[in-house]
């Protein structure tokens, strides 16, 4: 009986073993793979040029010689049977809202891995239409990359166009380099990451603007260090009515950073952003100790508004991948966005008032100053180490060297700055002013 248990068991660890010794190269998925693409409408017609490295098929079988270099000769069949499996099953267009049909392979192409052709659709066509690698041409199929044209009919070149590429299974980190050249000579450039759902090719300001609303929401929502900030600003106030004036003023100074920097008048070195990232959390820690020093903070619309000036900076980073989405509409895209984040705020802070309420009414109420104390040392401490983390990210980068153009460019920043500040100045001189007068025409009581 035990010799038959044995035996057993050594079947299975022989199974085992077979097993996991037999290759795994339909699941071997390349890191990284950038498919490049043109779309361009001609008439009734919509050409579309793809190039994908063979590297990311791992299914096809292509024809190889006895030095397991690819038969060049014989490679069509595989290279359109790849074309089908890996790309057109995978690739979804629409017109005017209505998928097209299945589109005519009308050339393909098996290119070496220097070859530059599509860096132009002229040179890209050129390339697909004209004659293919030599016989004798010594290639591995790993090596190679995958060209081909397609040819969708449509109804007028005039439409509008939606793709989905859902290519994302071609690699654990794909790229998809779309461009979609108009009858009019204007083209569009996108980046799409792995599988990044229907894309209108030219978008009207309605879907634009739906768009970026619920990027902005969704930012503001993901966004742990402005909403540590937002928490910052309600601790001493814990009412809506004093929060207007703090919370108008973040909103229009991130709005004047964020368009600024959208049309490429920002810093485009890369310590800008570390930097940008640094303040943010040294403006959550300033908060936190104006929190704790003062009891009752006045005018805080001064500092916060410089504060979003830094914070728009902030939003203006998530906007770099996304802006290739607003099409024409790119004002109507910003503002929607900052749309999108005052309702992220003003949700926020709904559920921040009630529940510092309830904290300061039934756990600190014979303390509330203590409350302040605690809740701002603990926002402030986990700034302080992202400002600790955001510093060493920052000292990474060499110091900026000096030259005519960046004194030109901080010379007008400096005095965009100047301008801010007098205008600041001056509009709380006023309000100052106002305060005064309705304390003065104040009614006093008998006692005064």
């Amino acid at each position: 009986m035990l010799l038959r248990v044995m035996r057993c068991r050594f079947a299975l660890l022989l199974a085992a073993l077979a097993l996991f010794s037999c290759p795994a190269r339909a699941h071997e998925t390349p890191v990284d793979a950038l498919v490049q693409m043109y779309v361009k409408p001609e008439g009734h017609t919509l050409k579309v040029l793809i190039r994908m490295p063979l590297k990311s098929d791992m299914d096809e079988d292509y024809p190889r010689r006895g030095d397991g270099t690819v038969d060049v000769s014989h490679v069509d069949f595989a290279l359109r049977s790849a074309t089908t499996v890996a790309l057109l099953e995978q690739l979804k267009i629409f017109e005017d809202g209505r998928q097209l049909p299945t589109p005519r392979i009308v050339a393909t192409r098996m290119s070496l891995d220097s070859d530059r052709s599509f860096a132009t659709y002229r040179q890209a066509m050129a390339h697909v239409t004209g004659p293919p690698l030599s016989a004798d041409t010594r290639i591995y199929w790993q090596q190679a990359k995958l060209d081909t044209l397609v040819e969708y009919p449509i109804r007028s070149d005039q439409s509008k166009f939606s793709i989905h590429a859902a290519f994302d299974r071609l690699a654990l980190h794909e790229v998809t380099a779309l461009q979609f050249l108009k009858p009019n000579g204007v083209s569009r450039a996108f980046e799409l990451n792995g599988d990044a759902g229907l894309v209108p090719l030219e978008p009207g300001w309605f879907y634009a603007a739906g768009r970026f609303v619920v990027l902005g929401f969704n930012h503001i929502l993901s966004g742990i260090d402005h909403l540590l900030f937002l928490f910052c600003l309600v601790i001493p106030f814990r009412r809506i009515r004093p929060l207007i004036p703090v919370v108008t003023a973040f909103t229009v100074a991130h709005s004047v950073t964020l368009i600024a920097s959208a049309y490429g008048y920002a810093p485009d070195a890369l310590w800008f952003p570390p930097l940008i990232e640094m303040l943010i959390a040294i403006s959550i820690v300033y908060m936190a100790l104006e929190n704790i020093i003062v009891a009752h903070p006045k005018r805080r619309w001064v500092i916060t508004f410089f504060f979003g000036l830094v914070h728009g900076f902030g939003f203006s980073f998530i906007l770099r991948d996304t802006m290739q989405f607003a099409g024409a509409h790119v004002l109507t895209s910003l503002l929607s966005f900052n749309v999108g984040v005052e309702l992220g705020q003003l949700f926020v802070l709904a559920l921040f008032v009630p529940a510092l309420n309830f904290f300061y009414r039934y756990i600190v109420a014979r303390e509330p100053r203590l409350g302040t104390i605690i809740l701002s040392a603990l926002a402030g401490h986990q700034a302080w180490h992202w400002m600790e983390d955001r510093f060493d990210a920052l000292s990474q980068f060499p110091w900026p060297t000096i030259t005519t153009a960046g004194i030109i460019s901080s010379l007008r920043w400096l005095t965009a700055l100047v301008a801010v500040a007098a205008l600041v100045w001056l509009v709380s001189l006023a309000t100052r002013r106002w305060e005064q007068r309705m304390e003065e025409g104040a009614p006093r009581s008998p006692a005064e």
